[in-house]
């Protein structure tokens, strides 16, 4: 946590630091966006640092750490809301849609962001930007939260689609819609709701649709109970 929220590299005393964490932080990212978490290692870090891997021990503890750091720094600041559309809704689209540009940008960050760990500033602040986006609505507080992390919920589950799927598809979608044709061209028979729903998407132009469609469904959601809300006051 000292390492998330004050920046400050391990080492206190001896000569003045040769590294910050800023530098640890994107040679880290530079390995897992290359070739994913699973290949980041405190010593390639070290090595791409031109230290030793017990010298990097000296500001970053371990990996856990070096992934909380370069989550911190990969995700980033939160986009600046308040010069924006007026209005909760385009907010939150705006918001959503630039979380999922962070993960695009780097996709192991929502393999990173799972389970109960660290949380810095940057991360703080984009829950902020969504609460305060948010005020007026007449939502309580639980339910400001639970509309970011839906929100949030529905960017991360598409961005672990499209890193899965890997770079060289042109969408979650199309890769989906080649591999059943391939698989079952001469059976698609037995499913004739599938075969027409692939065949209406293809004709109207309407794949790959997941993220607009679903930030639109979850905001109107969000819309009604806004309004429930508002005829209750």
């Amino acid at each position: 946590m000292t390492l998330l929220w004050e920046r400050q590299p391990v080492p206190r005393r001896g000569p003045k630091p040769a590294l910050d964490l800023d530098a640890i932080a994107r040679a880290g990212i530079a390995v897992a966006d290359a070739e994913g978490l699973a290949a980041l290692t405190m010593q390639r870090v070290a090595a791409a640092l031109g230290v030793t891997k017990m010298a990097l021990y000296r500001y970053v503890p371990g990996k856990e750490e070096l992934v909380a750091l370069m989550v911190e720094t990969g995700i980033g600041e939160p986009p600046s809301l308040a010069d924006g559309s007026e209005g909760w809704r385009p907010k939150l689209d705006t918001w959503a849609r630039q979380m999922f540009e962070r993960f695009r940008r780097h996709p192991w960050v929502s393999e990173a962001t799972v389970g109960a760990r660290p949380i810095g500033p940057c991360e703080f602040g984009w829950m902020e930007q969504a609460v305060v986006a948010l005020s007026g609505t007449g939502l309580d507080g639980g339910e400001k939260l639970d509309v970011a992390a839906t929100l949030a919920g529905h960017v991360r589950s598409l961005s672990q689609q499209e890193a899965a799927v890997g770079e060289g598809a042109e969408s979650v979608e199309g890769a989906m819609t080649a591999g059943l044709g391939a698989l079952v061209q001469d059976r698609m028979d037995r499913f004739p709701a599938l075969k027409e729903a692939f065949a209406s998407a293809v004709a109207h132009g309407s794949q790959d649709n997941a993220l607009d469609f679903g930030l639109a469904r979850i905001l109107d959601g969000v819309e009604l109970l806004v309004a429930r809300r508002g005829r209750q006051a």
